[in-house]
């Protein structure tokens, strides 16, 4: 018979300390495994079949010895019927991932890959914000409860056709927020296959080109022959919303970086207002240079008490985007009330709205006048040429376009001064 190793006791096996495999005994080929660096865990060396096994119990002292002795004998009672606990728990675990795979749910996967990228990557409170509501307005209602593994072609189309035509930047972004998410499962083990939310050679057979749709469903602009009229009409508005809707026209700036707007962004002396990067869309900081009549509207501003946004809400807060929409719905009410058509986008007849002022701008850089247009697109914040490209230009064009709004603010106002 083999020698029975001593029977130690729990202080016994507390105190072991060297390096190396102790026998505690109770349990024939019970050990106290001690790593290098003071590591503490049970093995159970045993023979099963032909094949040596080790097999672990868990560590110590979160395993006592008592409960490290009652799994060393369930477990050789196990051997004693044929069965490799080893093979069972490989085969447990591969179960469990099976079990997994066909159940984890597009929710739990989004959650999952939220945590542990997108919120390492993005910085942007609002972006953050975007990826939760577009996924859970959209994506939810059809794939929220769906099993990742199971995801199709067909499940997809059937979140996105509902907003492709109508709100196609949205739908875009959803499209590519869901091919994220089932390549991070595909990753993790969750799925298998081709990504049925991928664009090129997948659902580009079979969705309109988002360039095209986009082009038909662009934000309504104010036509460039009525502008000095709207701009007239907005400047007999009263009001700090009229004032915010005056401000995005000469600066063609979005309305959230607008609303949003600080004092201590804006340098009056210079002409300058530096928007933060936390609050750009393209995540990066953007100078705009102020012409004469923007500078001379903040000037004009009061400054609130306590308050640093130049445009606030009457709570002293930034006002809504429904705000400043509001006021250029009223100029146009007032207009069709007076028997006119009003100010209506060139393309699609409706109505213009606040975001569409930036499209007016860009039309006008390329219609009248002979700026270049990446010096508009930089105007605009959007992101101009390649990686490469970009990380050669080392200027934003500041002072050039600096002169580009000058003439901007003298076209709005009725001064169509050419280039």
């Amino acid at each position: 018979m083999p020698k029975q190793a001593k029977e130690l006791k729990a202080l016994q096996v507390k105190n072991l300390s060297a390096p190396g495999r102790h026998a505690v005994g109770g349990v024939n080929g019970l050990c106290l495994n001690i790593t290098e660096t003071g590591a503490r865990s049970w093995i159970l060396r045993a023979t099963v079949g032909l094949k040596r096994r080790h097999i672990g119990l868990g560590s110590f002292p979160e395993v006592s010895l008592a409960q490290a002795r009652d799994l060393a004998l369930d477990m050789r009672r196990t051997i004693s019927t044929g069965v490799d606990p080893v093979v069972e728990r490989r085969e447990q675990r591969e179960a469990l991932a099976v079990a997994t795979k066909q159940s984890t749910t597009f929710e739990q996967a989004f959650k999952r890959f939220f945590e542990e990228k997108i919120e390492g990557e993005l910085r942007n409170a609002k972006h953050l914000k975007q990826w939760q509501s577009t996924l859970q307005t959209y994506a939810y209602p059809v794939l929220g409860e769906k099993a990742v593994a199971d995801i199709v072609v067909e499940d997809v189309l059937e979140v996105l056709r509902p907003i492709w035509a109508t709100k196609n930047e949205t739908a875009s972004r959803v499209r590519q927020r869901i091919e994220a998410v089932l390549d991070w499962s595909k990753a993790m083990g969750l799925r298998e296959g081709e990504n049925p939310a991928r664009w090129k050679g997948n659902l580009q057979q079979l969705l309109p080109s988002p360039n095209k749709v986009q082009k038909e469903n662009r934000y309504p602009a104010v036509a460039l022959d009525d502008f000095a009229t709207w701009f007239r009409l907005l400047r007999t508005r009263d009001g700090i919303a009229a004032r915010a809707l005056e401000f995005l026209t000469l600066t063609a700036a979005r309305s959230g970086e607008v609303r949003g707007a600080r004092w201590d962004e804006i340098d009056l002396q210079t002409g300058i207002w530096t928007v933060p990067a936390e609050r750009m869309k393209a995540g990066r900081e953007h100078r705009v240079p102020l012409s004469t009549a923007a500078v001379d509207l903040l000037e004009a501003m009061p400054r609130m008490l306590n308050c640093d946004v130049v445009f606030p809400s009457p709570k002293n807060v930034v006002m809504s985007d429904m705000t400043i929409s509001a006021v250029m719905r009223r100029i146009q009410e007032s207009e069709v009330k007076a028997g006119r058509p009003g100010f209506l986008d060139a393309r699609s007849r409706r109505p213009a709205v606040p975001h569409g002022l930036r499209s007016s701008f860009r039309d006008w850089a390329a219609e009248r006048t002979t700026y270049p247009r990446d010096m508009a697109e930089i105007a605009l914040a959007h992101t101009v040429g390649s990686e490469v490209e970009r990380a050669y230009r080392r200027s934003d064009m500041l002072e050039r376009r600096r002169e580009m709004m000058e003439k901007w603010a003298a076209f709005v106002h009725g001064r169509d001064e050419r280039r």
